[in-house]
C-alpha cells in the first residue's frame, strides 16, 4: 500500500510547488485501486497531486472521514477532474458545524450544501458497517469506552438560534485489510482515536493493525497552537495505543505539533509526522 500526503498542515524540506493548508487529503493506492480520503479545504490537494504525478481522474472512491471544511473543501475541484467516483460519507448532522471560542468568534466550518444539490448523483450516504469495495470497510458506528478530545468544545452545531455541542455522529472510519492486517484512517478523530481503534480491533477481532493514519485532535485552538488536554493525558492516550501492539502510526494535522512531541516521547520510533507531500508504503 503506497500513501501520498496530498493535504497536512505542515511541508518539510521546501518541496517545489507544494502548497500545505490547514487540513488532510490522502491518496491510497493499493491491489489495484485508487482512494482519495478527504480533500482539504481548497483546490491545493489537486495542484500537489498533479506536482507529484498522482492522477486523480484515475481514482475510484472517495471517502469523506466528516462534515467539515478542513476535509471536504476540495470537493466541487475534485467532481470538476472526476466525472464518475463516488464520495463515500455520513449523514450530515441536523443543522450548520460551526467553530465557536473567545466570546464572540464563530465561523462556520461545514461542507458547501450547494454540492449535495449540484451532485446528488455522487454521493453515497453510509448507514452502517459496510464493505463498499473488496477489503475496503467503513464504520458508522464508533465506540465511547474513552473520552473524546478536549479540543471538541470548540465546535457545535446550531440549528436555527440554538447552539449544541457537535456529538460527531458524522465522523466515520476507514479501514483497509490487506495481507491479513489492518490500516486504520482515523481522519479527525473527534470520537477519540482510541475508541477508534477499539472499535476496529472489536470488529477484526485477532487480526493485526499494521497502521493508523491520521489526526487525533490534541490541538487545542490552532491559532495558539495549544495543546487540548494536559500532558500526563496525552501520555496516557500514546500508553494506550502501544496497548495494540501497532507497527506504524502517521499522524498530523489537528494533532498538533505539542501533542505531537508528547507522544513521540511515549510511542518513539513507531510514531511518524505526517506532512504534504510525503509518501510511504506499508
Amino acid at each position: 500500500m503506497r500513501i501520498t500526503t496530498l493535504i497536512e498542515d505542515t511541508i518539510k524540506d521546501n518541496k517545489g510547488d507544494l502548497v500545505p493548508e490547514h487540513g488532510l487529503s490522502l491518496h491510497i493506492s493499493f491491489s489495484g485501486r485508487e482512494i482519495l480520503f478527504d480533500t482539504g479545504i481548497s483546490d491545493a490537494f489537486s495542484k500537489n497531486a498533479d506536482a507529484l504525478g498522482i492522477d486523480l481522474k484515475a481514482i475510484h472512491a472517495v471517502i469523506l472521514s466528516h462534515h467539515h471544511y478542513d476535509h471536504g473543501g476540495g470537493l466541487s475541484r475534485f467532481f470538476e477532474l472526476n466525472p464518475e467516483a463516488k464520495v463515500y460519507l455520513k449523514e450530515a448532522p441536523r443543522g450548520d458545524c460551526y467553530f465557536k471560542a473567545l466570546l464572540f468568534r464563530r465561523k462556520y466550518i461545514g461542507l458547501d450544501k450547494h454540492l449535495f444539490e449540484i451532485h446528488p448523483h455522487r454521493f453515497t450516504f453510509i448507514k452502517k458497517f459496510t464493505e463498499i469495495m473488496p477489503d475496503v470497510y467503513i464504520f458508522t458506528r464508533i465506540g465511547s469506552t474513552y473520552p473524546k478530545p478536549k479540543g471538541n468544545r470548540y465546535l457545535y452545531v446550531k440549528r436555527n438560534t440554538e447552539w449544541y455541542p457537535d456529538d460527531f455522529e458524522h465522523e466515520l472510519i476507514m479501514v483497509i485489510k490487506e495481507n491479513g492486517k489492518l490500516v486504520i484512517f482515523t481522519g479527525c478523530s473527534h470520537n477519540s482515536v482510541l475508541n477508534m481503534i477499539e472499535t476496529v480491533a472489536k470488529r477484526f477481532d485477532g487480526v493485526p493493525i499494521k497502521a493508523v493514519i491520521g489526526g487525533f485532535h490534541l490541538m487545542g485552538l490552532p491559532m495558539f497552537n495549544t495543546m487540548a488536554g494536559s500532558r500526563s493525558k496525552v501520555k496516557g492516550i500514546a500508553r494506550e495505543i502501544l496497548r495494540y501492539q501497532i507497527q506504524w502510526i502517521y499522524t498530523g494535522h489537528c494533532t498538533g505539533q505539542k501533542a505531537y512531541k508528547v507522544l513521540k516521547d511515549v510511542i518513539g520510533e513507531n510514531l511518524k509526522h505526517l506532512y504534504t507531500g510525503n509518501i510511504f508504503e506499508i
